[in-house]
């Protein structure tokens, strides 16, 4: 894989930026995907500039990254079912979604993406999302896929049917990628992701 001179965690614990998210709530929904390990460094290095990460993932996504990973990362417990409960009898994907400030999927994959179009809402990350305000609360979607798999016309169509409904789509990048191909639908890196969670929070 290819590296980044620059290491978004080393910044924050140098004191760049730390408190540029203090205080804000934070979802980071992570499907499944071989990309997932890089959000690893996106969530560190949120809760390093001082933001409040809950990490909510499809039972894929625990197939590349276990929970335990980001729930030591975060110092959050880590939801992975829509029926996860841990700390009153409110409905933990609703009370997520009410107190939040922004959400960001990465990865996000192609098959995470068809379901949010047509709406459904049975795993923890999509249930989180069906309850958000999109347009109080920015969802940021950075797709994650096999360059064939980017290339579909179908694709193509639920990324741009999430876009009219208000979600942020990021354009992936293009690269090395786990099929030992080289093309796009790349996750972009993650300084890049933090860039854009930075310019949406303003």
């Amino acid at each position: 894989m290819m590296r980044s001179d620059r290491d978004p965690e080393r910044e924050a614990a140098d004191g760049e930026d730390v408190s540029s998210f203090e205080g804000r709530r934070i979802v980071v929904g992570v499907c499944g995907g071989i990309a997932a390990y890089k959000t690893c460094h996106v969530v560190s290095a949120l809760a390093q500039r001082g933001a409040e990460v809950t990490v909510a993932m499809t039972e894929a996504a625990t197939r590349f990254v276990t929970p335990l990973t980001f729930q030591a990362l975060s110092g959050r417990p880590v939801f992975t079912s829509q029926w996860d409960q841990f700390d009153d009898a409110d409905p933990q994907h609703v009370r997520l979604a009410h107190e939040l400030d922004l959400v960001l999927v990465a990865p996000c994959t192609m098959n995470t993406a068809a379901r949010l179009v047509a709406g459904f809402a049975d795993d923890a990350v999509t249930a989180i999302l069906a309850a958000v305000d999109r347009i109080r609360v920015p969802v940021l979607l950075a797709p994650s896929m096999n360059a064939e798999m980017w290339n579909q016309p179908a694709t193509r169509r639920n990324l741009e049917g999430l876009a009219t409904d208000g979600f942020r789509v990021i354009e992936p990048g293009e690269g090395w990628q786990a099929c030992r191909r080289s093309g796009p639908g790349r996750l972009p890196e993650p300084e890049e992701l933090l860039q854009h969670v930075t310019r949406t929070l303003g």
